[in-house]
């Protein structure tokens, strides 16, 4: 049998600053997943690390322990890894004042 793999678009040429996150995706069925975060443009200000979370039904999230910097050049990728994660999956980050990035975030997820 040949393992199932799905790519998600979370955030297409979005800008964020202050707190802000992916849109969320139910995975409970992958084994797998891989964030992208690609800044498609200069960021601004001060680079935030950003974090993965969690969530039992997409409306209530808790941090997945999951970590990383946010691209810090435009066409940069920063990447997450996970597995053994749930139901529901998104990326979030919280930027200083000023501070911003146009983001395209990509999910991965294999069977």
């Amino acid at each position: 049998m040949l393992p199932e793999n799905v790519t998600a678009v979370l955030a297409r040429n979005e800008r964020w600053s202050g707190d802000a996150a992916s849109e969320p995706y139910e995975a409970g069925w992958a084994r797998e997943a891989v964030f992208f975060v690609r800044a498609i443009k200069q960021p601004v200000g001060s680079i935030p690390m950003a974090w993965v979370e969690i969530s039992p039904d997409g409306m209530h999230w808790v941090g997945e322990g999951t970590e990383f910097r946010m691209p810090s050049e435009r066409d940069a990728i920063a990447v997450a890894r996970l597995s053994g994660f749930g139901g529901w999956l998104r990326v979030k980050a919280r930027f200083d004042d000023g501070a911003e990035c146009t983001v395209l975030v990509t999910l991965h997820l294999k069977a």
